[in-house]
């Protein structure tokens, strides 16, 4: 593996593209830290330094996930990247229902820049209603947007006058949103993996040391101050962290195989086809978009119910909020179906059998006892909606996780946050998938790449081949767990040595 990372710095291309795009997400990162002019941050770190052990507001603490901590900080990226996926997901699902944004989607580069102008337009409009009500509730009702924040306790969060600091907060806001939106767009186009992507990630990465050190506060809290977790609790946490990321790798990665035989075909003088292949049908096709999709739709009127509740003083508002919250039955049964609806919607649309079929007819390719045609695109949709069932069970269940941890185990949200849920999902698909990217330009100059090592296998008749594919496989996971462990490990010691020097 580290002979990958330094092949990578061996090729121009790979290289610049690595270095540009950490340098961009080093300026997203500074964004985040910027407060805006008339905020004081202090009492927002305070508060959420004092609650970060429990689930309170849990709308704020998964919206400051995702903007990286930038929203209890008061930056001028605190809407963060999601006004614009949420732009994304509304023109998506009304491509599906609208025909004229139908006929732009199908023709071709031209109807896509249209599209992509519509979104960047809704971003600004979605940016500036959540930033205005933002403002207003922080201004006006601080308590009621972030539950059990008291003015008398820890100080008032805006410290100017009114309509001057709002028209302004809402335009370094929407500024802060549509420099993320370019900064992702960026790095799709010039740099590796994509930018939006790995903006989020990023965001919840730069949770983790925080929860790092939340782990050793349980494990070495002074006597009197609460119960600590013992080493079996810790070793449960470690197990389950592994198993978790393992069942995340296995699922993103696994794949059914369907087997197509090509016939022979006569081309000139040369007699080409008659060899045997597979199509390749991922069990999680969709990724990790359902979970995101289904985090920004229920985000999104859950942040606009609270904010304007908070702002106009509207109680049940602020109860119709909660009840969209994490904690709330209301959100599970919300977000166990969307994730489902948005696993078979990304299916609909990026997966086509009646396409698949028919190239597969042209060349002279089928399925082995499937007939040509129409009955191979109803073969392969009845095994991806079979597929697309388990996947999106699967990521239900690794969205839940935190929840349970919290509630069962009594473990804070925010090391919970790490165990499973939104942000492991985003957080591993990501760095998969950025990897994939990675290891194509390896592979193209005939270097080593970081998956070499484990591609998934078909089931061998051999059992000492089978048994070198399951060893390799899980040589692939390993290799994604270590470095994980090492920095869990490495926080520990640095939390160790800052202890002794007090």
């Amino acid at each position: 593996m580290f002979s990958a990372f330094t092949n990578s710095l061996k090729i121009p291309e790979l290289r610049s593209r690595i270095f540009y795009t950490l340098a961009l997400l080093f300026v997203a990162r500074v964004g985040a830290h910027i407060p805006l002019p008339g905020i004081d941050p202090r009492p927002l770190l305070r508060f959420s330094q004092e609650q970060s052990g429990s689930a309170g507001g849990a709308l704020l603490g998964l919206y400051n996930m995702f903007t990286g901590g930038a929203l209890t900080r008061g930056a001028v990226c605190a809407l963060g990247i999601m006004p614009y996926i949420s732009a994304s997901i509304i023109f998506q699902l009304m491509t599906a229902v609208v025909p004229s944004l139908s006929r732009l989607q199908q023709e071709g580069d031209v109807g896509r820049q249209k599209l992509t102008q519509y979104t960047r337009y809704a971003t600004v409009l979605i940016c500036i209603i959540q930033g205005g009500l933002l403002i207003l509730a922080l201004e006006s009702r601080p308590g009621s947007l972030i539950p059990g924040y008291d003015i008398n306790t820890y100080g008032s969060i805006v410290i100017v006058g009114k309509v001057g600091f709002l028209i302004t907060s809402v335009i370094y806001m929407t500024a802060g949103t549509m420099l993320l939106m370019w900064l992702g767009e960026q790095i799709t186009a010039r740099g590796i993996g994509n930018g939006v992507s790995l903006l989020i990630t990023i965001g919840i990465l730069a949770q983790f040391p925080s929860a790092i050190a939340a782990v050793t506060r349980m494990i070495f809290r002074p006597v009197g101050t609460g119960a600590s977790i013992g080493a079996p609790m810790v070793v449960l946490m470690l197990v389950l962290f592994i198993a978790v990321t393992m069942g995340i790798i296995m699922v993103v990665q696994g794949q059914r195989k369907i087997p197509v035989q090509y016939a022979k075909r006569v081309v000139g003088n040369k007699v080409m086809g008659g060899q045997s292949s597979f199509l390749p049908l991922k069990v999680n096709y969709s990724g990790v978009m359902p979970v995101i999709f289904a985090s920004a739709i229920l985000l999104f009127p859950a942040q606009i119910f609270s904010q304007m509740g908070a702002a106009f003083n509207l109680r049940f508002l602020i109860e119709l909020s909660q009840n969209l919250t994490r904690g709330h039955w209301v959100y599970y049964t919300g977000y166990s179906l969307l994730i489902l609806f948005f696993s078979y919607f990304w299916v609909s649309v990026m997966f086509k059998p009646i396409q698949i079929a028919d190239d597969l007819k042209k060349y002279g390719g089928y399925v082995p006892g499937v007939r040509p045609g129409e009955h191979t695109a109803q073969f392969l949709d009845f095994i991806m909606t079979r597929l697309t069932l388990a996947g999106a069970i699967f990521l239900t269940v690794i969205a839940i996780i935190p929840d349970v941890l919290y509630w069962q185990l009594n473990t804070p949200y925010q090391v919970a946050y790490f165990f499973g849920g939104t942000g492991m999902l985003i957080t591993v698909g990501v760095i998969l998938d950025t990897m994939r990217q990675i290891e194509t330009f390896l592979l193209q100059r005939h270097y080593d790449g970081f998956l070499r090592k484990g591609r998934i296998r078909a089931r061998s008749a051999n059992p000492q081949q089978a048994m070198t594919g399951d060893a390799l496989a899980l040589d692939s996971v390993m290799k994604i767990v270590w470095p994980l462990l090492g920095m869990f490990t490495l926080g520990l010691v640095i939390w160790a040595y800052k202890s002794f020097q007090k």
